[in-house]
């Protein structure tokens, strides 16, 4: 199969769960035999801008007639058979679906987070859920400046979520949704639900294992306040308050709240903070832990380091929603706390250290989990059952349309 790939890589000084999906996804399909390009935009590149490019960047959200007309050009010129559209924010733009209906290429587009219906794509406000432009126009998200805080930044995406919200559910053939909660809330939402599949995200095989009981607790993400960064730090506080669980806290990750970690973090023995860590930093860490900690309080779409933490035989501490609920099965593969609950998530990390053998039993059920659900063979598989349906229906879609001219 010929496949084109098309993203916006996220900056690389903040770590992206949506360009390691891709790269995986990439790397997957091309040693399997298939064939596999990418068209991408860097977010990085904006910095090299000139001033007047930074400033007209705002202008490109909405539409980016020049990535269309040079999509559509490659999309004529090596006729794949399909083009999987992650990111297009800030540079690519939903132009890039008009450069596959003018080149008659079917389209599918993983869904990674609820931008579909909000426009900064978290379903959050102030720390807490938010549905205020669920099916409405998205005013209510600019008078709150719900993007980084700023009213101006957020009329870019509010006014592509308006004026492309038809063009994304008719000129894309199957959505990827990556978990079933996600899926529920945009089918709520009004996306027609016949194109929405739920297709997890796979990761690939660690190459190492937890051997033993685990040296640490680990949180490894972004440092923000929807991952549920300042609950865990409370939560620690009350932890260390009681004596400790017996092992330290790592925090990997960077992000809007690096500073305050890291001050929190100095001077104490119970807590390290690790900053960024590279990919092999990672796998090791995870395999290392007595267990991996997702105290999201916004609603998950995944929850990648779930997963990663499974592939190790690593069980999870996780807030009991989104998309974690159908990851972890509480008190088998790890345990949930309720969400936003800072003393429900210090009892989770009491009991997830207290008892090793139970540990040790949840790690590998979790293990046994990864291996049917989340497995590079599965996720392979569910890729190309997308693309054949997408396929399927554009030629289904043609078919009519030349009977009809006829």
């Amino acid at each position: 199969m010929h496949i084109l790939v098309v993203h916006n890589r996220y900056a690389s000084a903040q770590p992206s769960g949506e360009n390691k999906v891709v790269d995986q996804e990439v790397g997957l399909l091309r040693a399997a035999g298939h064939r596999v390009e990418v068209f991408e935009r860097r977010s990085d590149d904006i910095a090299a801008r000139s001033l007047l490019g930074k400033a007209a960047v705002p202008l490109l959200v909405p539409w980016n007639p020049a990535v269309r007309a040079e999509l559509a050009a490659r999309l004529r010129a090596e006729r794949p058979d399909v083009v999987h559209v992650h990111n297009v924010f800030p540079l690519l733009s939903p132009a890039v679906l008009a450069a596959c209906a003018d080149a008659g290429v079917p389209a599918v587009a993983t869904l990674h987070n609820y931008a579909q219906v909000c426009p900064p794509g978290t379903l959050q406000r102030d720390g807490r859920p938010c549905t205020e432009c669920v099916g409405t126009a998205p005013l209510p998200a600019v008078r709150h400046g719900c993007y980084r805080g700023s009213r101006l930044a957020t009329v870019p995406l509010a006014v592509s979520l308006s004026v492309n919200r038809r063009r994304w559910w008719s000129g894309v053939e199957r959505f990827f949704c990556i978990s079933a909660a996600q899926r529920d809330v945009l089918v709520r939402a009004g996306m027609p639900a016949e194109r929405l599949a739920v297709k997890h995200n796979f990761v690939p095989e660690p190459g190492t294992r937890r051997a033993g009981g685990g040296e640490h607790l680990l949180y490894l993400g972004r440092l923000a306040e929807a991952k549920g960064v300042r609950l865990l730090m409370a939560a620690w506080d009350e932890i260390a308050a009681d004596g400790g669980v017996g092992v330290p806290l790592v925090i990997a990750g960077a992000g809007p709240l690096e500073s305050e970690v890291t001050a929190w973090a100095a001077g104490r023995d119970d807590v390290r903070y690790v900053g960024l860590y590279d990919t092999a930093e990672c796998r090791q860490a995870v395999a290392r832990s007595v267990a991996v900690v997702a105290p999201s309080t916004w609603l998950e779409t995944f929850g990648l380091v779930v997963v990663e933490a499974m592939a190790a035989g690593v069980p999870a501490v996780a807030a009991r929603h989104g998309a974690f609920v159908e990851l972890v099965e509480d008190g088998v593969t790890g345990l949930l706390h309720r969400p936003g609950e800072m003393a429900s998530l210090a009892e989770c990390l009491r009991r997830i250290t207290a008892e090793p053998v139970r540990n040790r039993e949840l790690g590998e059920a979790a293990r046994r989990r990864y291996e049917q659900g989340f497995s590079p063979a599965v996720g392979l598989e569910r890729l190309l059952e997308g693309y054949r349906t997408a396929i399927a229906g554009r030629t289904e879609l043609m078919g009519g349309n030349m009977g009809g001219n006829t």
